[in-house]
């Protein structure tokens, strides 16, 4: 049975790379990883809801800042594969989705050049987003000119280096929380509010559940790896409740936006609620599953909690009290 097994996989394999042209468009797409998407448009969601309920919406600003966030996301996947690929990460036993460098769907050259078209390509979005701003105010908002610059640099570093010393969660609250909501807001209502914080809070807690049960399934390749997660560093127990805690805790949270009225009790009881019910569930799933490629079922019923709760709550916003 398990010889049967390694044949139908080899099998599938080979199928896949015959019919998968090396450097074509449907390479690079899935090299994009078009489902971590989600994590770059949730946060920018949420501060273009903020804007709204404030009444200072600017729908390209916000558009900009959508893009830039999508091609910031974009480019820190073609880096992982890339680097992955040349550190050796990317081992046989890899539990995760494939890989476009390992599989040899875009060769380690390609890959090079598509991280810094990607990068350029934001950047030109992060710079209209900018010209925006200064126009609405002149000789204001060149300090998002130095947030953008730490995106790129932080986007670099992050694969290289940062996620291998444990860093990976604290700068997925930065960076999928503080700094796409902040910015989104700020580049429309030129200011910072207690919510817009609390909001950005709210996101970095949410996705990165996703990094959780990411390092979570491969913890033990990690440790091969020399990649030192916070899970492989404090142990399965700590990433099996890191993983609740971080759920219910964003969805504490949110009681100061039912506090402030910036949502209905309604909006409350469906938004945060919703997802906290379905993340408890998620939760007791995978910690049946425990180890091993099953686990990849949890990243995906992560994703739609994510980003369910990030639309929902993205309209409770809007709604308002």
């Amino acid at each position: 049975m398990q010889r049967c097994n390694i044949v139908s996989s080899l099998h599938f394999c080979i199928f896949a790379f015959l019919n998968m042209k090396t450097n074509s468009i449907r390479a690079w797409f899935l090299a994009s990883r078009p489902k971590t998407l989600a994590g770059a448009l949730i946060p920018v969601f949420l501060g273009m809801a903020l804007a709204f309920h404030d009444g200072c919406l600017h729908p390209l600003t916000a558009v900009l800042c959508g893009l830039f966030a999508c091609g910031m996301q974009i480019a820190a996947n073609f880096i992982n594969d890339y680097y992955d690929f040349k550190k050796g990460t990317d081992r046989a036993d890899r539990l995760g989705p494939e890989r476009a460098c390992a599989q040899g769907w875009i060769t380690p050259e390609a890959m090079k050049r598509g991280v810094w078209v990607t990068i350029v390509l934001s950047c030109v979005a992060g710079m209209g987003a900018f010209f925006l701003e200064y126009q609405s105010l002149p000789y204001h908002g060149w300090e998002l000119i130095g947030i953008g610059a730490l995106c790129v640099v932080f986007c670099i570093l992050y694969t290289t280096w940062l996620s291998y010393l444990g860093l990976g969660d604290l700068l997925v609250l930065v960076f999928f929380g503080w700094v796409p909501v902040l910015g989104t807001y700020y580049v429309q209502a030129h200011t910072l509010t207690p919510t817009a914080w609390v909001l950005g809070t709210i996101s970095g807690l949410v996705i990165d559940v996703l990094l959780v049960i990411n390092n979570y399934r491969d913890r033990d390749q990690d440790r091969l790896s020399g990649k030192r997660t916070i899970i492989v560093r404090w142990g399965e127990p700590f990433g099996r409740y890191l993983f609740l805690w971080l759920g219910i805790i964003a969805t504490l949270l949110s009681v100061y936006l039912l506090y402030n009225d910036t949502i209905s009790v309604a909006g409350f009881f469906f938004s945060s609620l919703v997802y906290l019910s379905l993340h408890i569930r998620t939760w007791q799933k995978m910690v049946r599953i425990r180890r091993g490629k099953a686990l990849n079922q949890i990243l995906g019923e992560n994703s739609r909690n994510m980003l369910l709760y990030g639309i929902l709550l993205s309209a409770a916003i809007c709604f308002g009290a």
